[in-house]
């Protein structure tokens, strides 16, 4: 059962994510993804759960009012919905689709004419966590909230939210600057693994919560492929070490 719900109050990521988190506490209550802009929230239930009980567990601040409603029944509407979900889901994801082929074409145009694979996966690397610090770096504010929501590391220590932007920034240096590459892939099997994790344990729980890879400026929601583009950039550091040691 899927209902859509007005929530006025919200000022920023942070209170998208408190909302989110707050809602997803409530029995009966199995996925549920605010629209910061649009001031909407879309929640998935098993039971009907009324707007007062819904208003109650939110913070005073926020205001909820049912805005309609979709029942899903029936084996041919289940069928049809999840091929629109999909259809969304790839929608949605478009602009992560779109930067990594970017990425992957320009590390390939670097070494045209003198093809290295080496090479190519460290320019990959390199551009890659460049763009994605990039994307981070507009919203400073918001991304820790974000990161936090599934990286154990950055909820547990929320400083590591703030810095890890610039981690980023710098690991992508080293890559293309060819500096301490042994240390650049050990580090980047660290804070990648870790992200992992939480992205793992997030897709198994079935959450629904925005990923913060290209921090809070593009609105992409957590799914397998955020979980194919970590394992991606771990497996390349895998190659890359075995190939120095």
């Amino acid at each position: 059962m899927r209902h859509i719900y007005k929530i006025t109050g919200m000022t920023c990521n942070g209170c998208r994510n408190s909302v989110e988190k707050t809602l997803s506490t409530v029995q009966g209550i199995t996925s549920v993804s605010v629209d910061l802009e649009a001031e909407e929230a879309i929640i998935d239930m098993n039971t009907y759960i009324s707007t007062e009980q819904l208003q109650i567990v939110l913070p005073n601040k926020y205001s909820i009012s049912e805005k309609g409603n979709t029942i899903i029944l029936g084996t041919s509407n289940y069928g049809k919905t999840s091929t629109n979900k999909e259809k969304t889901k790839l929608k949605e994801l478009q602009p992560l689709f779109i930067i990594l082929g970017y990425i992957s074409i320009a590390s390939v145009l670097l070494h045209y004419k003198n093809w290295d694979g080496n090479d190519i996966m460290l320019d990959f690397m390199g551009l890659f966590y460049i763009v994605f610090s990039f994307f981070k770096m507009l919203d400073l504010k918001g991304f820790p909230d974000s990161f936090k929501m599934y990286d154990p590391l950055a909820k547990a220590i929320p400083i590591y939210g703030w810095i890890y932007p610039f981690i980023e920034t710098i690991l992508g240096l080293m890559f293309l600057m060819r500096f301490q590459i042994p240390i650049a892939l050990v580090v980047t099997l660290i804070v990648l693994g870790i992200t992992t994790i939480g992205v793992t344990r997030t897709l198994l729980d079935k959450k629904s919560i925005q990923c913060a890879c290209l921090g809070t400026a593009l609105k992409l929601p957590m799914t397998e492929a955020t979980f194919i583009e970590n394992a991606i950039m771990i497996i390349m550091a895998i190659i890359m070490l075995t190939k120095i040691f």
